[in-house]
């Protein structure tokens, strides 16, 4: 999970909810894939905070604006 890109996380998890979504998946499965959501949701989560302050300190080292996170 890695070496992964965001994007491809990000389609492995809207496969994992997929999975989540049918009704006959055994409770083991689904723990399972509820499991593995979660990891692959801070994953991405990971992904996006860390390109968020990548941009924000490009912008505030230009002098574009002084962005500040909520």
């Amino acid at each position: 999970m890695e070496n992964k890109t965001f994007e491809e996380l990000l389609t492995e998890l809207e496969e994992v909810i997929k999975k989540l979504e049918d009704k006959d998946l055994e409770l083991e499965e689904a723990v399972k894939n509820y499991t593995l959501g979660l990891e692959l949701s801070k994953k991405c989560n990971e992904i996006l905070t860390n390109n968020e302050q990548i941009v924000i300190q490009k912008m505030t080292d230009a002098g574009l604006e002084d962005f500040k996170t909520e």
